[in-house]
């Protein structure tokens, strides 16, 4: 039998997030160059940050309708207590980034590029990362109703405490994908979890599924 390779665990890089200046709302535009601010307590009719560029930022407590950073490039950051029913990120690129107790209906995140983040007691509604490059990705202690990595390429990924109600994955590339920590209710691209590891309970779980995917008929 081959042997089965080591499983590498996501690792992150904790943003130096000390001695920011305050910046000002104002500043949070679309194609916005911001560096080694601060921004609390924002309450906006919308967040328009498409194509801005954000490094060593730290956001906290947002609320509005809708947020855009489609084709943002995010590094270095943290994000907490975010409030924001619909997040457009498409094709955007997020790297070494923090985000928790944040509480989101839709995260379009389709096509992306994300290294090193890291979300912690967020809860999620349908969250698309469609075609997307992840690599070092957690989502620790979360909810999340629908997680969409299909056509995807995720390299070390884990869910530790995470209920996902229904997690996507056909046509994905996985490498180093520990499932053990998470509440997979429904699992979609079955012939494609090869590169993920799962718990023996969880084997037991997925064995409906694994038999109608094979086209196997269980009775007693």
């Amino acid at each position: 039998m081959p042997k089965i390779p080591a499983l590498v665990a996501p690792s992150f890089d904790r943003p130096p997030l000390d001695d920011l200046d305050q910046g000002d709302p104002s500043q949070l535009t679309p194609r916005a160059s911001l560096e080694g601010l601060s921004f609390r307590d924002l309450r906006l009719d919308e967040l328009d940050l498409e194509s801005a560029d954000l490094a060593l930022c730290r956001v906290v407590g947002v609320r509005a309708p809708e947020v855009s950073l489609r084709y943002a490039n995010v590094t270095e950051s943290a994000w907490s207590g975010w409030d924001v029913p619909i997040l457009r990120a498409a094709r955007a690129s997020w790297r070494d980034l923090e985000i928790e107790g944040t509480r989101s209906g839709s995260v379009e995140a389709y096509e992306s590029t994300w290294n090193g983040v890291h979300f912690v007691n967020c809860r999620l509604g349908f969250v698309n990362l469609r075609g997307a490059h992840l690599q070092d990705i957690a989502f620790t202690d979360c909810t999340i109703d629908e997680l969409d990595l299909g056509q995807s390429k995720v390299t070390r990924f884990a869910a530790p405490g995470t209920r996902i109600s229904q997690l996507i994955v056909e046509q994905s590339t996985l490498q180093h994908v520990d499932l053990r920590g998470a509440d997979l209710e429904g699992l979609t691209g079955l012939s494609a979890l090869r590169g993920a590891t799962i718990s023996s309970l969880q084997l037991q779980q997925l064995a409906p599924l694994l038999a109608a995917d094979r086209g196997i008929s269980v009775r007693d």
